[in-house]
Parts: structure tokens; C-alpha cells; sequence
């Protein structure tokens, strides 16, 4: 299967890259790259790219794939919150005139990187995929948006598939230290302190950005009928957490660091459990590997190998915010996140190396 992946620079892409080649599809990827400082051990893998923005493709760019992921979006709640408008530009318009052009090139599967804070805050009941939306920030309800405009594409002919993301966590070339577990094990690590910002009561599903890997890989290999039009939880059955109790498990796993709280935390307005009963029922193939014990205990080696200090943790590498806005505040961005210096010829469909 001949696959474009968007994003295939980000946290999750430079994991899933390697993991789709070796079930022998052929991987082209589509990044910007505003990430590039963020490597962490090792380098991304060497793949074909469009270097070219994800808002100017055309149906011509997506001619010959078989399948499209999108992964591409301005990542995460703290980074939508800088500008809530160009989230939307990116993260629901683009994400929908991208799908738009694939459907016009005939590209039969649409693989979406969705998101389970599209359920926003709830209660103590785990949400399946039927329940109802109640996004709090403007990250949830572009992922809210996005959904229902693909489901309006889907046809005969273009099958598109929700995978509702839980929180990641877990190593990844292309370090984020923004996502909740990675935070606290750097946090200990560097400063022998689990620090919380929130008061350690909110719920969250979390999962392994291999096993959401998994997920991907599932969903481009399951038969239509299995993924059509469906949204699916990506995560592991019992992988729910309140923030204070990852704290403690990490304190447990390196017994030399304490948990602390931030001056002033709070409750976080984001709180919600998930079920993840249908994507182990019902995507064939899926079968997640991980939990945050192990995935806690595969951050502090890697950390600790890898000699993660606390200059480098607090610095903007493995930060998506302080990475934008560094880029923005040296003029290597405009004010729309387009890159105003020299780049690829973005209006080429000849491929460049990542």
C-alpha cells in the first residue's frame, strides 16, 4: 500500500513511519518541520517527504496513494490556545480540504489522528465512542469539527476511520516533554521532584505512542467494513489515571524522588475516563503492548541514558509552545506559521529527503 503520512515528523509520525515500513507499505511523509530541535537519542528515519505545507495540497499531490494519515495538527491545547483562529485554519479547515483532495484523487482510506479530548469534561463514567461531545478547549472541538466533515465525505469509495487518541506518553525520537507522563518522569529525573501543576485529581486516558502505532497500522490493514466510518478509542482497557497516581507510581518506580505539588495547582477543567472495549473487540489486529508502569519505566532508562538534564527539559526542544514561539519571535515564522525564510520549493511534487 502506498501510504502519505502528515506529521510524519511529530511525536507519533517518527514512530510510525518505521513501523508501517516494515510491514512493507511504502511510506511517503509531509511535514513542515517546525519540530526539527527536538531530537532526542536518534534522529527521524530517512523518507521521501513533501516538503510543503499540509494547507496547500491539491488533489494533483495525492495522486498514486492508496491511503492517507493524518497526524498533522497544531499538537496539543497550550499550542491551539496561542491562536485559537489559525487551530482552526489548520487543525479543522485544512485537515478537511486535505480529505477533500485525497476523496478527489481517489484515495480510498482516510486514517484520522483524532482525539479523546473531544469528550472534554465529564464524570466518573468511561466514555465509549457513542457518547457526547464536550470539547473545553479549541484542540477538542477542531477534532470535533473535523469528524463530522468526513463523515459527510464517506462513501463507497472513501472510507475514513476516527482513532480517538488518549494522552500519549512513552519515548519517541522526536521528544514532546508537553504530555503529562513524559513532563513528570523529567520532572523527577532532573530535579528528583514529581512536580504537579494540577492538584493530581483530574482523570486521563493514556497510552503508548507505540501502541497508538499499533492502532494506525490496524486500521490501514482492517477489512472496510471493520473501519468505515467509525470512530474507535485508542488506548488499553484499565489505562485510566488520576494525574496524583502516576505521580505516585513514578515516585515508586525511582524511589529517590518525592511528589510535589506547584504553588497555587488547581484542578484541571480536562477530566475524563474512556473506555477502550470496541478498538480491542473490534479492530483486528490491534493489540496494545503497554502500560504506564512499563512505559514510565522505559522513560526514566532512556532519560538517564541519554542525559536529560534539567536545562535541557525546561529548555524549548521537547516543548511544542516554546518551540513556535521561539521560531516566531526570531521571524523564522509569520504570523500565520508559514516559514518566512528559505525552504523547499513547496509548489514542486518532486519528493526531498526528510
Amino acid at each position: 500500500m502506498r501510504i502519505l503520512v502528515t506529521g510524519h515528523l511529530g511525536y507519533i509520525g517518527v514512530e510510525l513511519t518505521p513501523v508501517l515500513r516494515r510491514l512493507g507499505h511504502d511510506v511517503v511523509g509531509l511535514d513542515t518541520d517546525y519540530f526539527a530541535s527536538g531530537d532526542f537519542l536518534a534522529p527521524p528515519d530517512d523518507v521521501p517527504n513533501l516538503a510543503m505545507d499540509m494547507r496547500d495540497v491539491t488533489p494533483e499531490h495525492l495522486a498514486g496513494f492508496d491511503a492517507v494519515v493524518h497526524l498533522a495538527a497544531l499538537s496539543n491545547d497550550p499550542l491551539s490556545d496561542l491562536n485559537a483562529s489559525l487551530t482552526y485554519d489548520i487543525n479543522h479547515a485544512a485537515s478537511v480540504r486535505l480529505a477533500e483532495a485525497a476523496k478527489a484523487a481517489g484515495v480510498s482510506r482516510f486514517v484520522f489522528s483524532s482525539s479523546c479530548s473531544l469528550y472534554g469534561k465529564a464524570g466518573d463514567d468511561e466514555l465509549d465512542e457513542g457518547a457526547a461531545f464536550n470539547p473545553v478547549t479549541p484542540y477538542g472541538e477542531s477534532k470535533v469539527r473535523v469528524e463530522q466533515a468526513l463523515s459527510e465525505l464517506a462513501d463507497d469509495d472513501f472510507s475514513p476511520v476516527y482513532l480517538r487518541n488518549a494522552t500519549a506518553y512513552g519515548l519517541s525520537r522526536r521528544l514532546r516533554a508537553d504530555v503529562v507522563v513524559n513532563n513528570l518522569v523529567a520532572h523527577a529525573v532532573t530535579t528528583g521532584k514529581v512536580m504537579l501543576q494540577s492538584d493530581g485529581t483530574p482523570w486521563r486516558p493514556l497510552v503508548h505512542v507505540l501502541d497508538i502505532a499499533a492502532a494506525f497500522a490496524a486500521a490501514l490493514s482492517a477489512p472496510r467494513d471493520a473501519i468505515h466510518d467509525r470512530a474507535f478509542n485508542v488506548g488499553r482497557v484499565g489505562e485510566n489515571y488520576q494525574i496524583r497516581d502516576v505521580a505516585h507510581l513514578i515516585a515508586e518506580l525511582a524511589p529517590e524522588c518525592v511528589v510535589t505539588y506547584a504553588e497555587g495547582a488547581m484542578p484541571d477543567i480536562r477530566d475524563y475516563r474512556v473506555d477502550f472495549t470496541r478498538i480491542e473487540r473490534e479492530l483486528p489486529g490491534y493489540e496494545p503492548q503497554w502500560t504506564v508502569r512499563s512505559g514510565i519505566e522505559q522513560l526514566l532508562a532512556a532519560y538517564r541514558d541519554g542525559g536529560m538534564t534539567a536545562d535541557g527539559f525546561t529548555g524549548p526542544n521537547y516543548f511544542r509552545l516554546r518551540t513556535i514561539t521561539g521560531l516566531l519571535d526570531r521571524g523564522d515564522l509569520d504570523p500565520q506559521l508559514r516559514w518566512s525564510r528559505d525552504r523547499a520549493d513547496t509548489s514542486s511534487l518532486e519528493l526531498q529527503p526528510s
